[in-house]
């Protein structure tokens, strides 16, 4: 793994967050609290369990379990009615924790065995996981807030139908070297 790496580990962390944020600003407080059916999650319960993950995993990244005692993950899932600002508000604050963290990868700690469910991973190995956990629920959080709004939906990436016009923009340009992130994340 190198610091390059971690960079572009960044970026994508930025990109899924982006995407889960964009959803949430077009969703209502009873929206946020919807749910399909009796099984499914509400978005409000989907941004409970990444924000006590993210603070779980990232909290003393460096010096212990990536599963904390004072988490109660069993809690993230409780139904209930949750109030918009306090979850935007906490998840602001989880994703600060992963973000100051993944700033503070160097080249002295890199190396650095990180325990996660008293499991070795490497640095990497810890990003990856994560980085596989959240846009797995925040691909679902797009899918709910597709659901409710339906045609009154705004796309988030390439528009759909939209896939040749998008292509022709891109190919008609120069080589570019940016990370494919840039497109959205600059906006």
């Amino acid at each position: 793994m190198t610091l390059d790496e971690i960079k572009g580990i960044r970026k994508q962390f930025e990109y899924y967050r982006m995407l889960a944020d964009k959803t949430v600003l077009l969703l209502s407080q009873e929206e946020l609290n919807w749910k399909v059916n009796e099984e499914s999650n509400t978005v409000a319960v989907l941004m409970r369990h990444i924000t006590g993950n993210l603070l779980s995993r990232f909290t003393n990244f460096f010096t212990e379990d990536g599963e904390k005692e004072w988490r109660k993950r069993d809690e993230e899932f409780a139904e209930g009615f949750y109030d918009r600002h306090e979850l935007i508000s906490n998840w602001d604050k989880a994703w600060n924790v992963l973000f100051a963290t993944i700033d503070s990868i160097d080249e002295h700690n890199i190396e650095t065995i990180i325990k996660i469910r008293n499991q070795d991973h490497t640095v990497g190995e810890a990003l990856y996981r994560q980085l596989a956990h959240y846009p797995y629920h925040i691909g679902q959080i797009v899918f709910i807030g597709k659901m409710i709004k339906n045609k009154d939906w705004q796309s988030l990436s390439i528009p759909k139908n939209k896939s040749t016009d998008y292509n022709q923009e891109k190919f008609s340009n120069p080589n570019s070297e940016k990370h494919f992130t840039d497109n959205y994340l600059n906006k």
